[in-house]
């Protein structure tokens, strides 16, 4: 069971949500918001799995308060819905803000139902667009390389091991290191010695910067089920 909160500047587009959802055994609607600071108070009371943001003329608030609400309930997933649909610039300002989930606001109730699904699992959806939108995958590689001051490497220090390409294809996966250390049987901190193992032998900084240089070098693919 998912616990979903609903924000949106429009009341009847959280209604037409909340009905969809009603209509999902395995979703349980945790309340509802306008696009405000205060939304944050119940948010922090209710503990949600799933935040669904709606973002239409308020994109640049929308990313505001998905970053406020990531830095107050780390654990929470969010799914942003753009009136614009998924443009470049809009996906890659979402994978800045931590969004877990990118959709137009015209999304299916299927398509909705299995993005909630895969978030409440701790996974993240988000990733599965840089595979058809190299331009957004480009822009993420360019702001690692500026943070970093440091140039991608043509090629790794040393090949991964079969175990470390596994974990990789979890990490493309969005899987959380709690659920790689589950399903290849071994210790948490295990996982966390390949992830480490994994950066530098990509030159990476960051797990997303990892998987986005694995999937230019063809190392993972992502079947976006």
């Amino acid at each position: 069971m998912a616990k979903v909160f609903i924000i949106d500047e429009q009341s009847m587009y959280r209604q037409g949500i909340r009905a969809s959802l009603a209509r999902m055994n395995d979703v349980e609607i945790a309340g509802e918001g306008d696009l405000v600071d205060a939304v944050t108070v119940p948010i922090d009371a209710q503990m949600p799995d799933v935040v669904i943001m709606g973002a239409d003329a308020s994109f640049s608030e929308c990313l505001r308060l998905c970053k406020t609400i990531k830095q107050r309930v780390p654990s929470v997933s969010i799914i942003i819905l753009s009136g614009d649909g998924q443009q470049d610039e809009q996906l890659f300002q979402a994978i800045k803000a931590q969004a877990s989930a990118f959709h137009g606001r015209n999304v299916s109730s299927d398509e909705l139902a299995r993005t909630i699904a895969r978030c409440a699992n701790g996974e993240h959806p988000i990733n599965d667009t840089l595979t058809t939108r190299p331009r957004v995958a480009d822009k993420i590689l360019q702001q690692f390389r500026e943070l970093s001051r440091e140039k991608e490497t043509s090629s790794f220090m040393s090949p991964l091991t079969p175990k470390e390409m596994e974990v990789l294809k979890y990490m493309a996966e969005g899987y959380l290191n709690k659920q790689i250390a589950d399903r290849l049987d071994v210790t948490e901190q295990t996982i966390k010695n390949h992830i480490t193992s994994i950066l530098r032998k990509l030159n990476a900084n960051a797990r997303t910067q990892a998987v986005v240089i694995a999937i230019k070098k063809g190392l993972v693919t992502l079947s976006g089920d």
